[in-house]
């Protein structure tokens, strides 16, 4: 990393308040010991014995409980305070992940699910108190300290899993994930005031307008959550058929393996400068453009799977991801009413996740049925998802008094306390 993009990532840390930059060092500490899904198939298939299919239904359950805990975390936190949706929600993801290698496989189905459920609900409300924690102004780069202490985080801890694994057994992995569960929980509860800070309390009003209504005046917000879910889907085929696909045209898994490398390294490097250099741009029109560029990385392997191709779209892919992700997260956080801010926040990361179990059973039937159509298909996808963002600018967003101009008139996304 160059000297001023050093400099530039400090000023990025330097702008996020010392609490959420404490809740980050947290998040880092609690990605590093996330090793449970990582190697969950692994595991099904090989110790507990069981069939590929039999462990792609339970680890296909397990991920529908992290989307629901995604979508619905948030509406605890407004009601209750973001602070006790985390510890709520790490307290019961720990407790059963630390068990999980102690229970019959029957009841795995019941146990991962809840896990999963609960550790969606903690993301949820990570993002809701970075949402509620920075300054308006200031949330893309609050967001991208986030998502570096958890890229971070999952870069260090898939090869400390895999030592984990090869010298006891796997069993321990899901007890180191969910004693590491436990000891954010505890630090967390440390480092978040429970009294005093707007962040702690509640913000749930039931005389304020709905969820639905709130949304319908954000037109903008519509439009990005949809174009989010598509992009989404795109996205994690990185993750599902593109292995696949590689390992077809004689790339074995160390290809593979370095391409994700090369993912997590530039964002590591790029992505809090990047922010701080385009924190005064119009934010759809960065998110438009990310969009894109995810488009256009699936498009350039349409022509082969030649080496160069792989890593043309390993690069754009990870650029794409760098202007789309932070951004789009804090401007759903710059829109949403203060009443409402963890349902937002709910609502987009439910939609950033969904890929995750959209992307394998549908990428997989299309690579299955008709292997030269899925990356077409994926560039399309994205392609027009970017295009709708950048025709969104031109919706109206809400303002405080009723006002209302096109969001992409400012920079600064607008906000309201809508009625």
């Amino acid at each position: 990393m160059s000297e001023t993009q050093g400099g530039d990532g400090v000023k990025t840390l330097r702008a996020v308040p010392r609490t959420v930059r404490l809740l980050c060092f947290g998040m880092f500490f609690n990605a590093v010991v996330s090793f449970t899904f990582i190697y969950l198939f692994v595991y099904l298939t090989g110790p507990r014995g069981l069939s590929v299919g039999q462990a792609g239904v339970i680890s296909g359950i397990g991920g529908i409980g992290l989307v629901a805990g995604n979508f619905t975390g948030g509406s605890f936190g407004d009601r209750y305070g973001h602070r006790r949706a985390l510890l709520v929600g790490a307290v019961v993801s720990g407790t059963v992940l630390a068990t999980l290698g102690l229970l019959p496989t029957a009841l795995l189905a019941v146990a991962l699910p809840i896990a999963q459920y609960a550790s969606g609900v903690v993301r949820s409300a990570n993002s809701a108190l970075v949402a509620v924690g920075v300054p308006e102004g200031s949330r893309r780069q609050g967001f991208a300290v986030m998502r570096f202490a958890a890229n971070a985080g999952f870069t260090v801890g898939p090869p400390l899993g895999a030592l984990v694994a090869a010298h006891w057994s796997y069993d321990w992995l899901f007890a180191a994930d969910g004693v590491g569960t436990l000891l954010f929980a505890a630090y967390a509860a440390r480092v978040l005031p429970a009294r005093g800070a707007a962040h702690a309390k509640p913000s749930y009003d039931p005389g304020a307008p709905g969820l639905w209504r709130e949304l319908r005046v954000r037109p903008a917000v519509l439009v990005l959550l949809a174009a989010i879910v598509c992009v989404d889907l795109v996205y994690r085929q990185q993750y599902s058929t593109l292995p696949v696909f590689l390992g077809d045209h004689g790339m074995d898994e160390h290809v593979y393996g370095w391409l994700i490398a090369l993912n997590s390294g530039v964002i590591l490097c790029l992505e809090l400068p990047a922010v701080h250099a385009l924190r005064g741009r119009a934010p759809l029109s960065v998110v438009g453009c990310g969009l894109l560029l995810v488009g256009l990385g699936y498009a350039l392997l349409i022509p082969g799977a030649a080496l160069g191709w792989a890593l043309a779209l390993m690069v754009s892919l990870t650029l794409g991801e760098i202007l789309y992700k932070t951004t789009a997260t804090a401007y759903v956080a710059d829109q949403a009413p203060a009443h409402a801010q963890g349902r937002f926040q709910s609502l987009y990361a439910g939609a950033s996740i969904s890929g995750q179990v959209l992307a394998p059973p549908l990428g997989g039937a299309l690579y299955t049925a008709a292997p030269g159509l899925l990356w077409p298909l994926c560039a399309a996808l994205a392609g027009l998802a970017g295009l709708a963002v950048l025709w969104a600018r031109r919706l109206p967003a809400p303002l405080t008094g009723g006002d209302a101009r096109p969001s992409h008139e400012t920079g600064s996304p607008r906000r309201a306390t809508a009625g």
